[in-house]
């Protein structure tokens, strides 16, 4: 194999190999300018001056001020272009409307950070969503990044960095906190200061002009001085950004959000105060369910759940054992547990055994297990050693009552080494006070979280089993429905959209709604169509008698208020009569005569099964949701529901139909058989594949779905059009990128075999852990740079976060032989916070030489230019002449900056 040519060094390139973050100017700078530095006392650009000099911070602080030369006692500049020295951080306290001006100043002098302090953009309306226009356009020309406007400013406690006009500094310490609300950062900054508290990070957004949730996320994921995130929320802002980066994120860290705006009111004054409207309550905890994020109703669990998730392993399960000294405070402890969805351990026999054996006899027998008022250190000991053990309990509460006989002090000191239970959290409640703080301390030393009062303790356990609930959501492996890639005929379904724009409708009829559910697999009750009384008459007895007849109509939706359905007939004479009173009302009700479109036969079935709804209407953040819940006339009155963001999987319909009443129903009750749950759970993939690839769509019900032990099938379909006049790129897209349906097609090999090449899918992981099983020890060094071992390339959580793709920030494409088996797989993955992509690429060694690895390289890089990239980098083995000559084909340059590195750096300019 020939050698291949290395472009030479060139400077230029050395971007590419310092993995440095966009945002390290605003998190990590070496200097920082103060543009309206001032020493007018309480004023804000004093106070960010006076923290920034007063703090541990190790870098350069320049005021600018072109009224003073020197403001508290430091040499002042007058422009952020008269600095001898490039300045990493703006930080801006001027008029609104000085800010484009002084932002076009920033990038012309380098600077790649700014945090906007100034209020009077978008919050107070037109006049200042313009300013805010200009100021993004000039940022963006020097690549520059921008916290706020209307902001408190940033703290690093880890590094010093003071860039708030707040009271006082943070602690340093490993949880990031994140606001919309800089005043509640003051009071979380107090409180701290009190509670010894520490922060790797304290940012307020504002209004987030430029960075978002999803910026930030993705840097403090990556950061290793943040264990934990911490977020106060108004608006979600970017949805499909936040989402993004959290499900990411999420597998690595906790991100626990406490999310203003549940009600009406508040959405409103959150609106007032950021400018942005608050989404839907009930979308925005779903998808945050979707993506692992945790969601809190109070400022105090935000920290409880950080300190328990910092200190303690995540359940496995909702089942909770309660020690206690004390049946009251036991009893409290179940009611909050089983009022907030958790369940009491079923204590297993051997561990009833044991415990026999050594409690006194009138112990409880029972869960929570009363130990009695006498139990000492030893007692406590043991009973939560076997409590620890039994096979049947997720979690452990101890319970602690100050009485005469009780030492809190020695019964903490012997619980110590029971602090970590392997999958088991163990969480504590010394009630009491100055008698007890002694033993609290032992065990917060210890890692036992303590609590005063054992109802916290349950709330917070109960946070922690939905949290770990949500988290395997994401790392199961679905299934995929076997007739999936049968299912979609989009050509028919986009005609049939088609036909109904072309003739005025944006309703379709219930029989064209049926025909685009059959158009994806979706089984619908048999539907004819009749536009007379006597084809009506032949179409019912080719079904059967009996038969329903009901309008058929592009206008008249709820058919039944206009007297528009008949049912249970059983001769011709029945049909006939049907047609014509039906005709005869709508004509009585005064609608146009076209409103009569003739009518739809259908088999008169008997509803021998559960009635269920699934749905899907558009939100104004989240683009399309989805609803599944108990349906039928009643849906309105039990309200019996869940929603979604598409498109599902099979594990996340599993998950969305569990949070609904009717689940257990759908199980078998009362004699009833079970519905076939699999065919169910495809039935929702196929309805969600349907929603996100027909953007058309504004809202869908199928209302009733019969499901039986022996059907599953559609009695009812409504499908709401968006004008054709509506420019699709307008309306809010799926917070969740859709399956990319056109990167499918098959390639011929060299030698004339044919591979089908996709993009990957999270049912994928069984194919891609046999793919792994078949490569050659060279073949995985020359990928990893090391004999990475199979078990470590086949674990799960590996392949999951493989499998499980976002795709608006990576894609992943596999080549498929003939026998459904991966023979290859190339990534290209966008480099956080900046508009470049890595990419990454495996063969099977007898497909190696063969062509394919060219035609996938090619493929991504068509993606890459498809998604606008700037550049398409990728680390390679020195010694991997194949995969350099594959990338030197596409216009790659190679370069090797030091020669003694055992890597080189490929490198295509798509801009």
């Amino acid at each position: 194999m020939s050698t291949p040519k290395l472009t030479p060094y060139d400077p230029s390139h050395e971007f590419l190999f310092r993995r440095t973050q966009a945002l390290d100017a605003i998190f990590e700078p070496k200097s920082v300018a103060v543009i309206g530095a001032s020493e007018r006392q309480g004023s804000v650009g004093r106070t960010i001056l006076w923290n920034l000099i007063s703090s541990p911070f190790g870098g350069t602080v320049y005021p600018v001020n072109p009224k003073r030369r020197s403001v508290l006692g430091i040499r002042a500049y007058p422009s952020i272009g008269s600095i001898d020295e490039t300045v990493d951080l703006a930080v801006l306290v001027t008029p609104a409307k000085s800010i484009p001006s002084l932002i076009r100043e920033c990038v012309e002098a380098g600077v790649k950070g700014a945090i906007i302090i100034s209020a009077g953009f978008k919050e107070v309306g037109a006049e200042g969503v313009a300013l805010e226009e200009q100021v993004l356009a000039e940022a963006r020309k020097g690549g520059m990044r921008i916290i706020g406007p209307n902001c408190l400013g940033v703290m690093r406690p880890t590094s010093g960095l003071n860039a708030t006009f707040a009271r006082g500094t943070a602690q340093p310490g490993n949880v990031a906190f994140i606001s919309q609300s800089g005043a509640l950062l003051t009071a979380i900054l107090d409180w701290s200061t009190r509670e010894n508290v520490g922060f790797s990070a304290f940012v307020s957004t504002g209004s987030m002009l430029d960075v978002g949730w999803g910026d930030l996320l993705y840097y403090l994921g990556d950061d290793p001085k943040t264990e934990s995130i911490l977020i106060y929320m108004e608006s979600i802002g970017d949805a499909r950004s936040f989402l993004s980066a959290a499900r990411e994120v999420a597998l690595r860290k906790p991100i626990i959000v406490i999310k203003a705006g549940r009600t009406e009111e508040a959405a409103k004054a959150a609106a007032s105060h950021t400018g942005t409207l608050a989404g839907s309550d009930e979308v925005l905890s779903a998808a945050f369910r979707r993506s692992g994020v945790l969601r809190v109703s109070s400022i105090a669990d935000v920290f409880y759940m950080a300190e328990v998730l910092a200190k303690q392993p995540r359940p496995r399960g909702p089942r909770l054992t309660i020690l206690t000294n004390a049946g009251g405070p036991g009893v409290l402890a179940t009611d909050q547990l089983v009022s907030g969805g958790g369940n009491l351990t079923d204590i297993s026999d051997e561990a009833m055994d044991e415990l026999n054996s050594f409690l006194p006899s009138a112990w409880s027998h029972g869960n929570p297990v009363d130990i009695l008022g006498d139990a000492g250190p030893d007692r406590y000991a043991k009973a939560l050693e076997v409590a620890g053990r039994d096979k049947n309990s997720d979690g452990l509460l101890v319970i602690l009552t100050p009485q005469d006989m009780t030492d809190p002090t020695e019964t903490a000191r012997q619980l110590q080494p029971y602090a970590q239970m392997p999958g088991k959290p163990v969480l504590a409640s010394w009630m009491g006070g100055a008698f007890v703080e002694e033993g609290e301390q032992l065990l917060n030393e210890a890692g036992i979280p303590t609590f005063q009062y054992p109802d916290t303790a349950m709330r917070v356990f109960n946070y922690m089993w939905r949290y770990s609930y949500n988290l395997r959501g994401l790392y199961e492996t679905p299934s995929l429905p076997s007739d999936l890639a049968h299912v979609a005929e989009r050509d028919e379904a986009d005609a049939l959209i088609a036909e109904a724009h072309a003739n005025g409708h944006t309703i379709l009829s219930e029989y064209a709604s049926k025909r685009l559910l059959a158009a994806y697999g979706i089984p619908t009750v048999e539907t004819r169509l009749a536009h007379s009384a006597d084809e009506a008459v032949a179409q019912a007895e080719d079904i059967g008698y009996p038969v329903v007849v009901k309008l058929h109509s592009h206008t008249i939706t709820h058919k039944k208020d206009v007297g528009g359905v008949r049912l249970n007939l059983r001769s011709a004479d029945d049909v006939r009569h049907a047609y014509q009173a039906i005709q005869d009302r709508i004509a009585e009700l005064g609608h146009p005569a076209s409103a009569f479109e003739g009518v739809t036969v259908q088999p008169m079935l008997k509803l021998d099964g559960l009635e269920v709804i699934i749905g899907s209407s558009l939100d104004e953040q989240f683009g399309p949701v989805l609803l599944f819940g108990s349906g039928g006339s009643l849906v309105e009155v039990y309200k019996d529901r869940a929603l979604a963001l598409p498109p599902l999987n099979t594990t996340l319909a599993r998950r969305m139909m569990e949070q609904t009443k009717i689940y257990e129903a759908l199980h078998g009750v009362r004699g009833a058989g079970s519905v076939d749950m699999d065919a169910l759970e495809g039935l929702m993939v196929k309805f969600s594949q349907l929603v996100v690839e027909q953007p058309r769509i504004k809202e869908i019900d199928i209302n009733p779905l019969l499901a039986s032990e022996a059907q599953l099938i559609a009695l009812d379909a409504r499908v709401v059009l968006h004008p054709p006049e509506v420019d699709l790129k307008t309306l809010p897209k799926p917070a969740i990128r859709p399956y990319p349906h056109r990167y499918v097609s098959d390639y011929a090999l060299a030698d004339g075999a044919t591979v089908t090449i996709r993009p990957i899918r999270p049912e994928d992981e069984p194919a891609l852990v046999a793919f792994h099983h078949r490569l050659s020890e060279q073949s995985v060094y020359m990928r990893y740079a090391s004999l990475l071992k199979v078990d470590q390339r086949i674990a799960h959580d590996r392949l999951a976060r493989i499998c499980f793709i976002d795709y608006d920030r990576e894609m992943a494409l596999v080549a498929e032989d003939a026998n459904g088996a991966l023979v290859a797989v190339g990534r290209l993955t966008q480099v956080p916070g900046t508009n470049d992509a890595e990419f990454a690429m495996l063969i099977q060694d007898d497909y190696q030489r063969r062509g394919l690895g060219t035609e996938m390289l090619g493929r991504l890089v068509q993606v890459g230019r498809d998604e606008g990239l700037d550049h398409i980098t990728a680390d390679i083995l020195w010694r991997n002449r194949g995969m350099q000559q594959v990338a030197q084909k596409l216009d790659f340059q190679i370069v090797r900056p030091d020669p003694e590195d055992e890597m080189v750096k490929a490198v295509l300019r798509l801009a």
